[in-house]
């Protein structure tokens, strides 16, 4: 189901395809389609913008506005000030097949990514899949991706391989070794700390948003955490009382406040869609919220992850949907 954001907030839901009528580029260019299709004034013939902040292993339950007690203010203020999405699920309960699918639009097995990657793997997403990023710079975007990538570690498979101008992270799981930090096709840190993760990308984030705040951007933000190994900064650390779990989330929004911020600070919030969103339900640690089931599960707590969706004059603040999404 495609779901087209309306004027005032409302919902549009287009009616299903059978899969044999739709190839995936008419599915990317309708997605497309169906987020410009709020009516613009002349004042904004600028293309919009769009973030994509995408956790890995927050579960549905670790946000305030799921009624977690973990301190997620900035989450809660994107929430209040857009629309937040009560059944929003992942395309896969694991981390690969779950990203292909988000940046392909296509069900991750047809996708070529039927299960995790690990850096022994020498392939990754195939070179012949059209991602969001490859569709945007057709169309004029600039393309960055910040964070966690794993799609493959290796040419012809990295992020740069796959439409995005820039990136800049580590290319799999913070479990997998060697953890290296790589900063487009190369590879500039054998061994990452990992407290230094959250801080560092939104560092990256920041930086590209001011840097193509004059063009149309597409920022692709896959956070590290809260994957474990956990880690926080020293900032973070011990802070809140829920323990390293709740630092690393806290972290995690002080992250999405800073991105907020930087589209405030260069005007852009109301001509950018921001989504936030995780790859599947929480792993050891963290809430499925009342769900049973966690990552690798296909039970609710496996896959229903928060869903929030934001762009001031475009989507009506304060907006709750039970529709399936």
């Amino acid at each position: 189901m495609v779901v087209a954001l309306q004027p005032a907030g409302g919902i549009r839901y287009a009616t299903p395809v059978q899969s044999t009528q739709l190839s995936r580029r008419a599915w990317l260019g309708a997605a497309a389609a169906a987020t410009l299709l709020p009516a613009r004034t002349s004042a904004q013939k600028r293309k919009p913008n769009f973030v994509m902040i995408y956790c890995d292993d927050l579960g549905y339950g670790d946000i305030g506005c799921h009624g977690s007690s973990i301190r997620t203010p900035h989450i809660d203020s994107l929430a209040k000030d857009g629309l937040r999405f009560t059944d929003f699920h992942s395309g896969n309960p694991v981390c690969s097949p779950s990203r292909a699918a988000l940046l392909t639009g296509r069900q991750n097995t047809r996708a070529g990514v039927p299960r995790v990657f690990f850096p022994r793997d020498t392939t990754g997403l195939p070179t012949n899949e059209i991602t969001i990023a490859r569709h945007l710079k057709n169309h004029g975007y600039a393309t960055g991706c910040v964070g966690k990538w794993h799609l493959g570690h290796l040419h012809p498979h990295l992020p740069t391989d796959h439409g995005f101008d820039e990136y800049f992270g580590i290319p799999y799981s913070n479990d997998m070794v060697p953890r290296v930090m790589m900063d487009g096709d190369k590879v500039v840190e054998q061994e990452t700390p990992l407290e230094t993760l959250t801080p560092r990308y939104t560092e990256r984030a920041v930086h590209f948003i001011n840097q193509h705040k004059n063009e149309p951007f597409f920022l692709y933000f896959p956070h590290t955490y809260p994957h474990i190994p956990l880690a926080a900064s020293p900032r973070f650390r011990g802070k809140s009382p829920l323990g390293l779990y709740g630092d690393v989330v806290e972290e995690l929004d002080w992250s999405v406040g800073q991105v907020l911020k930087a589209l405030d600070d260069n005007g852009l919030a109301e001509n950018t869609l921001v989504i936030f969103s995780s790859d599947n339900g929480p792993w050891f640690q963290g809430s499925p919220g009342k769900y049973r089931g966690r990552k690798g599960s296909t039970l609710e707590g496996g896959m229903r992850v928060p869903g929030i969706a934001r762009m001031p004059g475009t989507i009506a603040s304060g907006r709750v949907s039970g529709a399936f999404a």
